[in-house]
């Protein structure tokens, strides 16, 4: 076996962040970090989840890149690391909201995956 071509290192790639992607606890995590960043127990007050399954799916995110975090004092703090991921997930949100009900719930995949805040 060779080297993999560079299509194959895309495919490769993409497939690791799908992987990444597939839990609906991360995606609903990704969701609510699209704003601004937010501590666990922020994340924990909107998702509905033990906060060791919630640090367990945050360090997942984060190990793969789609999650950059900082510290202050006790508190951790993720942020999106890219436009990338939310532009991604907004638009497969938009696409399957689409088909499910029609495009009047185009609003409801853009509220569910909102623009990045900068």
């Amino acid at each position: 076996m060779g080297e993999k071509s560079s299509e194959d290192q895309v495919f490769d790639s993409v497939a690791e962040l799908f992987a990444v992607l597939s839990t609906p606890i991360r995606l609903k995590i990704i969701s609510a970090v699209c704003q601004g960043e937010k501590n666990v127990s922020e994340l924990l007050s909107e998702i509905d989840t033990t906060q060791p399954n919630m640090s367990q799916h945050l360090s997942m995110l984060y190990r793969s890149g789609v999650l950059a975090k900082r510290r202050e004092g006790t508190q951790m703090y993720y942020r999106l690391q890219s436009e990338r991921v939310a532009t991604l997930c907004r638009a497969v949100c938009t696409q399957v909201a689409i088909e499910l009900e029609g495009e009047a719930q185009i609003a409801t995949a853009d509220r569910l995956v909102p623009a990045m805040h900068r």
